[in-house]
Order: C-alpha cells, then sequence, then structure tokens
C-alpha cells in the first residue's frame, strides 16, 4: 500500500512515498522499517505508541492504535506536528 512520508522522515526514504504490506498498522510500519532502517523509532516510541507529534490517517481517518486492520487498498499519511516560536 501507498505511505506518503513527511519531509522530516525523508532522509530515510530519499522520497514523499513509499510502498509498504501489512495486515494491521504495526506490520506496515515493521516492513517501512525493514526498508528504511531506523524510521519506525522515529514514530513509534519505546511503549510501542505512537508518539506525540507524530500523526498517522489511514484513508484519512487518523489511526490510535499500531493493531489497527489495513487493506491492501489502504492508503496511508504520516504526519509530523510543527513547533517552534
Amino acid at each position: 500500500m501507498k505511505v506518503l512520508i513527511p519531509g522530516a522522515l525523508r532522509s530515510y526514504t530519499e522520497r514523499g512515498e513509499a510502498e509498504a504490506s501489512g495486515a494491521t498498522l504495526a506490520d506496515v510500519l515493521a516492513d517501512l522499517d525493514r526498508q528504511y532502517p531506523g524510521i519506525r523509532f522515529r514514530m513509534i516510541d519505546e511503549q510501542d505508541r505512537i508518539r506525540r507529534h507524530i500523526r498517522i490517517f489511514v484513508n484519512g481517518e487518523q489511526a490510535h492504535a499500531l493493531a489497527q486492520p489495513l487493506a491492501p487498498t489502504d492508503e496511508i499519511i504520516v504526519m509530523q506536528a510543527l513547533s517552534g516560536g
């Protein structure tokens, strides 16, 4: 399935889009990490939760759990919050 990658993580993928597969969001992120080592840690914390500054959307709906089931036709968008002052 197609995964849209934010600019801050493109140092891993070298492009704004990647392909990954899996039955759940956790599986897709593991597949991305297999292809682009280290990218999962930038999105998922040590307690296996989506990091506070990351939002992941599946077909336009925000995902809250890594166990969320996915279909091969789903589109995933990873967004990173901006901060500063």
